[in-house]
């Protein structure tokens, strides 16, 4: 939200307001009456707001708060500051502090640690998906059909666990974020679709298939799950690459001098961290490839694996609507290219099933959910260079989405 909101929101309803904003927030009575009464904006900002920097340990923490709140540096200069660190700076040094009492040494910004269980958890996925590909493999008819109930069930919830812990659920010192509606489904979906999609896509546009392919003896369509089980895998590195991006991020709160320094230091790192999960991904799907003599399926996997990882990590740093919306458009584009082939023959419009048709022709059926999460990912991608970069993502408390 523009910053400048906050010098017309009436009070009560400025930006950020919330669990985390300040409340009654009215800039353009105080500071505006307060700039022509006594000619010191910043004053009528800190009276009328001291919880800005009364629990701040440094002109740096409280111009992450400031950010949190969505005051930029247009914002700054109603307070006759060029940027919002210098306001910040005039607003640490106003606070009364008592002289009498030895000053408390700055308590450190809270940093991850690598703790055994959140370890534990990201493994976890993996490991269950292995044994139910295992369980696959030695087990047939309502046999098999058990050991695939059970161990989607398990995955599903050693998932949710991993999510819910350690680097990939938020900030140290921050709730874990739960995500938006309908975020979970649209993310089976799109495992789904990885799993049988190809062959799905194969035989609704050949007309159905007319018998089992190899590989598959119980079902009418191969399964992909070599890529999928790399997938689950990745839940480990994606976890590291978390990790690394928060230590990162302390790091460049403890040592930047204002927060265009902070946003230069982790400009780098943060594609720097989807480039190491990407490597890490491709050397299982290589893995798990060979193990199970399928193809490994690197464009689909790679484009779903950094869909998946933009969405949570957005999702961990307070911005839910734009994941939720971009796995909900791959998903739904994954469903129209299944849907259209059916209803061009059904209603003898043949001209339905022609974009389909043309691109499988052209690419294979592979290029369906490649088109589908690859731009979904670089929409993210591109969304969370301009977030996730700021300071105030990687505070253990802000304003939510």
């Amino acid at each position: 939200m523009d910053g400048d909101a906050w010098l017309t929101a009436p009070a009560g309803r400025g930006p950020g307001s919330g669990p985390s904003a300040p409340d009654g927030w009215s800039a353009r009575t105080r500071a505006g009456g307060a700039a022509q009464s006594s000619g010191d904006p910043v004053k009528a900002l800190l009276h009328g707001h001291p919880e800005l920097c009364e629990r701040t340990v440094d002109p740096l923490e409280t111009a992450v708060r400031l950010e949190s709140y969505g005051i930029t540096d247009r914002t700054a200069a109603h307070f006759r500051h060029r940027d919002v660190f210098s306001l910040a700076e005039e607003l640490y040094a106003r606070v009364p502090r008592d002289t009498e009492r030895p000053s408390p040494q700055p308590r450190p910004l809270p940093g991850p640690r690598v703790r055994a269980g959140w370890v534990l958890l990201t493994l976890l996925p993996g490991a269950l998906g292995a044994a139910t590909v295992t369980g696959l493999r030695l087990t047939h008819g309502t046999s098999r059909l058990l050991v695939a109930l059970g161990g989607l069930l398990a995955v599903a919830l050693a998932t949710r666990a991993a999510l819910r812990h350690g680097p990939l659920a938020g900030p140290p010192g921050a709730r874990a974020r739960r995500a938006a509606p309908g975020t979970g489904a649209w993310t089976l979906w799109l495992l789904g679709y990885a799993l049988l999609g190809d062959g799905l896509l194969r035989a609704v546009l050949t007309g159905g298939p007319d018998a089992p392919p190899t590989g598959a003896p119980d079902g009418p369509w191969p399964t992909a799950t070599a890529p999928v089980l790399a997938l689950l895998l990745a839940c480990a590195p994606a976890a590291w690459c978390a990790h690394l991006l928060a230590a990162g991020a302390r790091r460049g709160l403890a040592g930047s001098r204002s927060l265009k320094a902070f946003t230069a230091a982790m400009t780098p790192l943060l594609p720097g961290v989807f480039v190491l999960y990407l490597g890490a991904l491709a050397a299982l799907l290589a893995l798990c490839g060979t193990v199970l003599r399928q193809p490994a399926a690197y464009p689909q996997a790679l484009t779903l694996g950094a869909l998946l990882l933009s969405a949570r990590l957005l999702t961990a740093h307070r911005h839910r609507r734009a994941p939720a919306r971009a796995l909900g458009a791959a998903a739904a584009v994954e469903a129209v290219a299944l849907a259209l082939p059916p209803a061009g023959r059904l209603s003898g419009r043949a001209f339905l099933a022609a974009p389909v048709q043309t691109l499988v022709d052209a690419c294979g059926e592979a290029a369906v959910p490649v088109l589908a999460c690859g731009t979904a990912a670089l929409a993210l991608l591109w969304h969370a260079g301009r977030t996730l970069t700021r300071a105030s993502a990687h505070a253990p408390t802000g304003a939510p989405e």
